[in-house]
């Protein structure tokens, strides 16, 4: 029931932006290569599907990839920052500095080396997925109630030996939350990787296709491409948040408890 009240609200936000994106159009009488109308959009994703769907896959690909191995990536370092005092003090200051460079700066290095086809595109989204993953994961690990701690300590006789056992049984699993809401900010943020990558430099993908469409003054090609970016994204957050609650079942959702 509530599934389905949330996706009536969706459709009902939808249609409401449909109809102001339509009586903006109208209202201030804006030429279709400044802002197209809805229903010319939507022709333009019908009529041009095939090259939409076959574009939309290479950079849901690059999004995928990037959002696998930036998550392996952000969690190797949030387990290295927690078990080692060296990481901390050395790693922790990289990785916070890191986020201040534009990744703009970075796309075109990235083609440099890389070139212009698949792995450039995945490194890019990797480096924009892996902040978010390690600090939540890592501030998850930190916030491991103190008590749990302490009886496994009990239990385990204060025995080193078992210190990886309480990493693995216990601070790991307190932290999964905080993991799984770190991976739905990736989720989010992993077109912006894939497609500053294509604009820099590719031969495919929604953010290559944009660019040409607006160098051509296909404004209409370029929104539809924007729209099925958009949808692309929306569906790789529903999908992670979905799995997250499916493998994370004792998290309680306070706020549709309190609905």
């Amino acid at each position: 029931m509530m599934a389905r009240s949330r996706f009536i609200r969706s459709l009902i936000t939808l249609a409401g932006l449909l109809l102001a994106w339509d009586l903006v159009v109208r209202l201030l009488d804006l030429p279709a290569y400044i802002l197209p109308p809805p229903h010319r959009v939507t022709m333009t994703i019908v009529s041009r599907f095939d090259l939409l769907l076959s574009e939309a896959a290479v950079t849901v690909a690059e999004m995928l990839l990037g959002l696998i191995f930036g998550a392996w990536l952000g969690a190797a370092a949030a387990l290295g920052l927690l078990l080692s005092p060296g990481a901390r003090r050395w790693l922790l200051p990289i990785i916070i500095a890191s986020q201040a460079i534009p990744v703009f700066a970075l796309a075109p290095l990235l083609v440099l080396w890389f070139g212009y086809g698949l792995p450039s595109k995945v490194i890019m989204a990797m480096i924009i997925i892996f902040f978010p993953v390690t600090a939540t994961l890592y501030d998850g690990l930190r916030r491991t109630e103190p008590g749990w701690l302490d009886l496994a300590h009990v239990m385990t006789g204060g025995d080193n030996r078992h210190r990886y056992r309480i990493l693995l049984r216990i601070r790991l699993m307190a932290a999964l939350p905080a993991f799984a809401s770190g991976l739905k900010v990736a989720a989010a943020v992993a077109p912006i990787g894939a497609v500053i990558g294509e604009w820099v430099g590719a031969s495919a993908g929604l953010g290559f296709l944009m660019l040409q469409a607006n160098a051509r003054v296909q404004i209409d090609l370029m929104f539809a491409a924007l729209i099925v970016l958009a949808i692309c994204a929306v569906s790789l957050y529903a999908a992670v948040d979905a799995l997250s609650r499916r493998l994370l079942p004792w998290q309680a959702d306070t706020q549709a408890l309190s609905n």
